[in-house]
């Protein structure tokens, strides 16, 4: 179940960090994109994280913010919820998760695509940014959420002092700045230690708006890799074989052209195997990297024949979505880098 069955059940297991261990209402923030190692790195520039209590803990493969979201909301593994990647095939086409387009144009129906309600059905309050209201991952994703939108992180900050005073025990908030800064500019620029600055200033004003019986509880979706414009990879050696792409740049799907799913197996991990773990989709699925047991077709057909997950700082050229290869930084596959995220807790200390 996560982090979200324990806290919209209230029994609070062993591996939280103590101070949520309590029965008292706990604000859960998401920063997206904020990893274990890229705080470690730069413990000294933000003094809020580091007086909170806890340590790292293992988000979901693929490491991306559409599956690891989705997960966090319902509580299951990708394999389970269906949103396994950023672009995946659904329907025969490929289906832009976060922006729900494919090439022909709208995505299917959200329900089609993840069934599951958010927080176990019950109807939490997600404090997030106000033009997300309308998007359909935000219905996929979040089903049956309270849908509370900001506009800045004031606002965010007030709106979740407001959500605890009136007595939601449990309330959810999302900041995606850390992750839009790290693909914008990359980890080796002063852009993303500013914005790591911002993200620790935020921290710091919830702990200061919530009251001392509550909880803050903080977390994120994935770490990130710099990349810089040399780590992307070109496939054109793997063109011939390859009927469509799909995933992320550092968890590359690739769809084979009929009866070919072998040879490009093979010629994958001629090619790329010296930076990247190559898996047939029986291997990862067989593997649990998704998700322990059963997985339903309609699930298995949304995940390329072969996976490219890189274990180098690079990343694979979509030659069908170029603009991806512009970002500095990424995330999606298997290392720690990416893997490990924080989970950490304070109480709050208004009066």
């Amino acid at each position: 179940m996560g982090i979200v069955g324990p806290l919209v059940s209230g029994v609070r297991p062993g591996w939280f960090p103590e101070p949520a261990r309590g029965d008292g209402p706990v604000v859960l923030l998401v920063l997206d994109g904020l990893g274990w190692s890229a705080l470690e790195a730069h413990r000294s520039l933000l003094p809020n994280l580091g007086r909170l209590e806890g340590g790292p803990i293992t988000t979901v493969a693929p490491s991306t913010t559409a599956s690891a979201l989705t997960s966090l909301a319902t509580g299951l593994a990708p394999a389970d919820h269906g949103i396994v990647g950023y672009r995946m095939r659904v329907e025969g086409a490929v289906l832009n998760v976060l922006r729900w387009t494919t090439d022909d144009g709208a995505g299917p129906d959200p329900f089609v695509v993840q069934r599951h309600d958010a927080f176990l059905g019950r109807p939490v309050p997600v404090v997030t940014r106000g033009e997300f209201r309308t998007t359909r991952f935000t219905e996929a994703h979040l089903r049956g959420a309270r849908f509370v939108g900001w506009s800045t992180t004031s606002a965010l900050v007030q709106l979740v002092r407001r959500l605890v005073v009136a007595g939601e025990r449990v309330v959810y908030a999302y900041y995606p700045g850390v992750d839009s800064v790290a693909h914008e500019f990359g980890l080796h620029d002063e852009f993303f230690r500013a914005e790591l600055i911002a993200a620790d200033r935020l921290v710091g004003e919830l702990v200061d708006a919530l009251p001392p019986d509550t909880t803050l509880l903080v977390t994120a979706d994935h770490g990130q890799v710099h990349i810089g414009h040399e780590g992307w990879i070109g496939l054109d050696a793997l063109a011939p074989l390859v009927d469509a792409y799909g995933g992320d740049g550092r968890f590359r799907y690739l769809y084979a052209r009929r009866g070919a799913g072998a040879e490009l197996l093979a010629a994958a991990r001629d090619e790329v195997g010296h930076q990247a773990w190559v898996l047939s989709r029986d291997e990862l699925f067989d593997g649990g990297w998704l998700g322990p047991g059963e997985v339903r077709p309609a699930v298995r057909r949304r995940v390329g024949d072969v996976i490219l997950a890189a274990r180098d700082p690079v990343a694979f050229v979509d030659p069908s979505y170029t603009r991806e290869s512009q970002l500095l930084a990424g995330h999606g596959s298997l290392t720690p880098d990416e893997m490990l995220v924080p989970l950490l807790a304070g109480p709050g200390v208004a009066t």
